[in-house]
């Protein structure tokens, strides 16, 4: 096993002895009833100087190997062997900590043999004439592809006939349905290749199953026929023109009922016949969300064809499988007329499946280091159509509890976007799970900081310069890199270089976002807001320094002193709204702004306030007599807003009377706005009728956003205790019942689907999955 292991870890090209794949026909023929898959694939392989080449092949039986025609030897080393040396580290064990010791060891050990190329095959043929040399190079040195740098090329012509008999991971069989998943270097256990997103190349496929089922695969179908066996099978033919990596490859496999979209041909949905109904119902809206991207980004669709395919729940590895024009979904996401609690969720996920087509299939990252560039830009695509088709609201509210579940767990080297070593470390296992889902809120987030900067527009332009880059015919591989996208922020988002060199260190390469703390005092005699501001990072110290790789022992520690640009501070007063971009993001952790009031009171506004009452910006939860602010505080200030347009992924603590919270609940008509001072008031120490009045009033406006409203239900249950004479339950009682009770029967009426905002709120009042509080 040692010329598998011969390229050093640092070596930015595939551990594969530098073979390139150029091209890739995979033949296959699946018996349903026997699990049985069995054929051949055949590749046209640069081969290296060595002579070997090394492929990826996990659980296949291989039955013989061919280089050009004439058959070859080959070793095949399947990884059963690593359980003696598995059960030698076990076999240590002693305590807890030597028990979670091991485990951890024998975890890495499979992590780092997957690497390894398994299947080495003699590519050597020395009697090959000089002529036969020439003509073999000639045709490829025009191919495109990422090769090494040498001008000849041994291109052999590679046959593996194979067999799948106990399919264990990577593909899956379910009584009369079969699909693959495109978890994480998966696509080996199912088809010989060089299983590494760097390597791409076009595919032709052929799969035979019996003549009642479907099979669905990435690429365009080109043609289907019948079999001479007994009974006759059929074979589909698929064609994929566009160079991806081997884990983009899908199939499935099933009695499939065949859809196609009522608005572009080259879209069908597929599913089994008990789900056609709901799939029909589910799969109405889609063809917006495919204009939308393609008059985003003012270029067609980049494959010839979209399938979505919808397996039951017990075979899917996961809700979303993604394939090259192609994505796998549980059909737990489908929902018919009766059901509208699902229609938010499945809609997001249809949109974002599609959204990866074009950022993550169709153009990759150049390197593990730029995936999260990649998961951003579809995050950002998808956004802008939850924006265009869901609303403005629906979109700002989803990017604001991903940002607070972002800066909840952005702590530590995990979070880290774009890091050597973490990627080498982790060995991609950081874009699974709980920190995957996270990082790619984060990256979206960053994203879209970018785009604020630099505005919608310019914004908008790159990401066409991408796309029309990509579908250049001259330009083969379609990759895109955090350098390049930098480039890019520069010259088409016209961002400055130094705003730049600050940025994508401190936001994509380190972890951490802005923990800021603010109180706030008025000072009559200078009508001016002293505003005082704490910033801190969530990222624990040391986390961050190692991530940074900054040396403890020097000086310069700026890693933790802040971030590139200025914050927005909006401040409403009598007068009017004011923004003022005052709050640098970096400097000194401690500030002390002052911020001029434009408006003035006159003085016969002015009331003594109750004894008691403080107006320096400290949190005394009294009752508040008036309802007009003028005559309870001696100040112009109605309420005070940092960051109010999300300008960055910072988790903000403010700090400000019981009665601005209130006012900004009531007057501001930003659901984060309102979901902001919803939390303030729910968090209170001391609940007061003022505040209980004040959620009931929003909970009971049908014109306010659906799921701020159902935060204003919660905080209403939360408040209810002896201190407000459980107010808050008599309250959301009185609702429920004014909405959903018949008096006449004694009884709760059906539930009335007019509504939808309605109906969202009633039901969690009765006891339903709020998709606010769990917002997934």
């Amino acid at each position: 096993m040692a010329k598998p292991r011969k390229p050093k870890n640092e070596d930015p090209k595939p551990e594969n002895s530098g073979a390139v794949v150029h091209h890739q026909k995979l033949c296959l023929s699946i018996d349903m009833d026997k699990r049985l898959v069995y054929g051949y694939t055949e590749l046209e392989i640069a081969v290296p100087e060595i002579g070997i080449v090394g492929l990826h092949a996990e659980n296949l039986g291989i039955e013989s190997v061919w280089v050009d025609g004439e058959p070859t030897a080959f070793e095949y080393y399947p990884h059963q062997y690593q359980q003696l040396e598995n059960e030698k580290r076990w076999s240590s064990v002693s305590s807890p900590s030597s028990a979670a010791d091991a485990a951890v060891s024998v975890y890495l050990s499979s992590l780092e043999k997957e690497l390894v190329p398994n299947l080495l095959i003699n590519c050597c043929k020395p009697f090959k004439t000089e002529t036969e040399q020439q003509q073999q190079e000639q045709p490829v040195a025009e191919n495109g592809f990422h090769t090494s740098a040498e001008p000849k090329q041994n291109v052999r012509s590679v046959r593996i006939d194979y067999s799948i008999e106990k399919a264990e991971t990577g593909i899956h069989f379910r009584d009369n349905v079969l699909h693959t998943d495109n978890q994480m270097r998966r696509a080996r256990c199912w088809f010989p290749c060089i299983d590494d997103n760097l390597q791409q190349c076009c595919y032709d496929l052929e799969f035979t199953v019996a003549h009642n089922l479907v099979a669905v695969s990435t690429g365009s179908l080109l043609y289907q026929v019948l079999t001479k066996d007994n009974p006759p099978r059929k074979t589909y033919v698929y064609k994929l023109d566009v160079p991806v990596a081997a884990r983009w490859i899908s199939l499935a496999v099933a009695p499939f009922e065949v859809l196609p979209d009522h608005q572009f041909g080259l879209i069908s949905h597929l599913c089994l016949a008990p789900n056609l109904a709901k799939m029909r119902h589910t799969v109405e809206f889609f063809h917006n969300a495919f204009s939308c991207y393609k008059d985003y980004l003012s270029v067609d669709f980049p494959f010839d064809s979209y399938k979505q395919v919808f397996v039951e729940p017990e075979m899917a590895v996961s809700s979303l499988s993604l394939g090259a024009s192609m994505s796998v979904f549980s059909s737990q996401i489908l929902y018919d007329e009766k059901v509208i609690d699902q229609t938010i969720y499945t809609r997001v996920k249809l949109a974002y499946a599609l959204a990866r087509q074009w950022f993550g299939v169709y153009i990759t990252p150049e390197s593990p280091n730029d995936e999260w560039l990649l998961e951003g830009l579809a995050g950002f695509l998808a956004d802008f159509f939850i924006k265009k088709h869901l609303g403005n609201n629906e979109a700002r509210y989803q990017r604001y509890k991903a940002n607070c579940s972002v800066c909840k767990v952005d702590n530590g080297g995990t979070t880290v976007l774009s890091c050597s070593a973490s990627c080498k470390d982790l060995y991609g296992t950081q874009c699974i799970g709980l920190y995957g889902k996270i990082r790619a809120w984060k990256s979206v987030a960053v994203v879209q900081m970018l785009e604020k900067q630099m505005g919608p527009e310019s914004f908008r332009r790159i990401l066409q310069t991408i796309v029309t880059r990509a579908q250049d015919k001259v330009r083969s591989v379609k990759t895109l890199s955090t350098k390049e996208f930098r480039h890019f922020a520069n010259k088409v988002g016209n961002l400055e270089r130094p705003f730049l060199k600050d940025f994508f260190p401190r936001w994509v390469g380190s972890c951490g976002c802005p923990n800021l703390r603010m109180g706030l005092s008025y000072n009559k005699r200078k009508n001016v807001v002293e505003l005082a501001v704490l910033r801190g990072c969530t990222a624990l110290q040391t986390s961050s320094t190692a991530v940074l790789d900054i040396n403890p022992d020097t000086e310069n520690r700026d890693a933790d002193s802040g971030w590139p640009g200025m914050m927005s501070i909006r401040v409403y007063e009598l007068d009017g709204m004011y923004d003022h971009p005052i709050l640098p993001m970096a400097g000194e952790a401690w500030q002390l702004l002052e911020i001029q009031c434009h408006s003035r009171l006159a003085a016969r506004r002015f009331q003594k306030p109750k004894k008691g009452l403080k107006h320096d910006g400290s949190d005394d939860n009294g009752d508040i007599p008036s309802m007009d602010i003028r005559s309870s505080t001696e100040s112009p200030l109605l309420w005070i807003r940092a960051d109010p347009d999300m300008e960055y992924l910072a988790e903000v603590h403010f700090n400000q009377p019981v009665q601005m919270w209130i006012n900004q609940l009531e007057k501001d008509k930003d659901v984060i706005a309102q979901a902001q001072a919803i939390a303030a008031l729910e968090a209170s120490p001391q609940l007061s009728f003022s505040v209980v009045n004040a959620l009931n009033s929003f909970l009971t406006d049908s014109k306010a956003f659906w799921r701020v409203r159902i935060e204003a239900a919660f905080a209403l249950a939360n408040s209810a205790s002896e201190e407000t004479d459980f107010s808050g339950l008599f309250h959301l009682v009185k609702f429920y019942k004014s909405r959903r009770f018949d008096s006449d029967i004694g009884l709760p009426k059906p539930n009335d689907f007019h509504d939808f905002a309605e109906y969202f709120v009633l039901e969690v009042m009765h006891g339903g999955h709020s998709t606010c509080r769990s917002y997934d």
